[in-house]
């Protein structure tokens, strides 16, 4: 259809001629009427083409030129979104850069000059990582390096102290002064403990020793009874342990060894060390730090028979999460006061002059705790 046939009042074609004949000739005017309405037809539609042309591109303009996802919901973001959507959300910050060697830092606590004291045990276990987590926390503190038993899983042979401890808590091997555990001791006469750690740790040959460290005295002692004579008071420990004890000029003292006293994990209190506490208790200490409970418990001040003594009592702390796999509380033990098994971590002492804070630092920031006491 024409644009002509579009128009009002105009004239239809005549009928066509019969064959053989010319056709009529249209009158002039009626040619007139036709051309102009043919002109007419013609400048509508170029009209409506422009009109169209504009119609199109004007809107094709304003899709360009509106702000890209101006209303858009971040919802929309994910697989199939639109990228201009995605481009006008703001960019996520990154976050910082991690160091390649962790400087020491004080962690929690403000620098000072008093020594530092940070370990945990029940530490390293080829197949499994956390030993490596804590280890990254240990790296960040400036001190003296503890364990408390049970340093590699599961025999504590040579091999498993080169290829599991070694790549982790071994990086502090020159400030560790370690502690053994039952697991330890499953290779004979702890043959990959020595071997590993050197007789330094052992200066009279045996697996319990101590040292001082600021104005405290720290103890070590060996807690698998049955392995090494026993740890009653007339055990060559117990004399040992008694001596030291009373040569020893120092206001404070915290003793160290795995098996824990009193506990409300798995294994629960063990009475083979009742001899360690009695006699520390005598000699007016201070703190004691176990692990063997794969956990972290801290107790109220309390003397050898367990009942609370904030006067003389011992504080313990059991420190079971050096990397092996945490387990939980089948009960509670008197006087427990703090009980996690949420997170690995390591336990901080600052040791002061005449008294300490301690602080638990898990590996991921969901278990801690914290305070500070006085010494006897």
């Amino acid at each position: 259809m024409s644009a002509m046939d579009d128009e009002p009042g105009a004239t239809p074609p005549p009928d066509p001629a019969p064959e053989g004949e010319a056709p009529p000739q249209q009158p002039a005017a009626d040619r007139r009427t036709s051309a102009g309405s043919i002109v007419r037809g013609v400048v509508l539609g170029v009209i409506a083409f422009v009109a169209t042309l504009v119609l199109v591109f004007g809107l094709g303009s304003f899709v360009v030129s509106s702000p890209v996802g101006s209303s858009a919901p971040s919802s929309v973001i994910g697989p199939g979104a639109p990228s201009s959507v995605i481009g006008s959300l703001p960019a996520a910050s990154p976050g910082p850069t991690p160091s390649a060697t962790p400087a020491p830092s004080d962690a929690g606590f403000s620098a000072g000059s008093d020594p530092v004291l940070v370990g945990a045990g029940d530490i390293a276990d080829c197949d499994l990582p956390a030993d490596g987590a804590t280890a990254d926390l240990v790296a960040r503190i400036a001190g003296t390096v503890f364990t408390a038993g049970d340093n590699v899983y599961p025999s504590g042979s040579a091999g498993e102290f080169r290829d599991c401890y070694g790549p982790t808590w071994g990086r502090f091997l020159d400030r560790t002064n370690p502690a053994p555990g039952n697991h330890d001791h499953n290779t004979g006469e702890l043959a990959g403990y020595h071997a590993y750690f050197g007789w330094a740790a052992a200066p009279n040959g045996t697996s319990w020793y101590s040292y001082d460290l600021g104005a405290w005295h720290v103890i070590v002692l060996d807690s698998s009874c049955d392995a090494v004579g026993g740890c009653r008071a007339d055990s060559d420990q117990g004399r040992w342990l008694a001596a030291d004890l009373a040569a020893s000029t120092a206001r404070c003292t915290l003793a160290i060894w795995h098996h824990p006293r009193w506990s409300s994990g798995e294994h629960g209190n063990d009475a083979a060390v009742v001899p360690f506490w009695r006699a520390l208790y005598d000699a007016g200490a201070d703190v004691v730090v176990n692990g063997h409970d794969h956990d972290y418990e801290r107790f109220a001040p309390q003397d050898p028979n367990g009942r609370e003594d904030q006067a003389r009592g011992l504080r313990e702390f059991v420190v079971g999460t050096g990397g092996a796999a945490l387990r939980g509380f089948p009960s509670t033990a008197a006087n427990s006061i703090v009980r996690s098994s949420l997170a690995h971590g390591i336990i901080r002492f600052d040791l002061h002059a005449a008294g300490y804070e301690w602080r638990f630092i898990s590996t991921t920031g969901e278990s801690s705790d914290a305070g500070s006491g006085s010494c006897h």
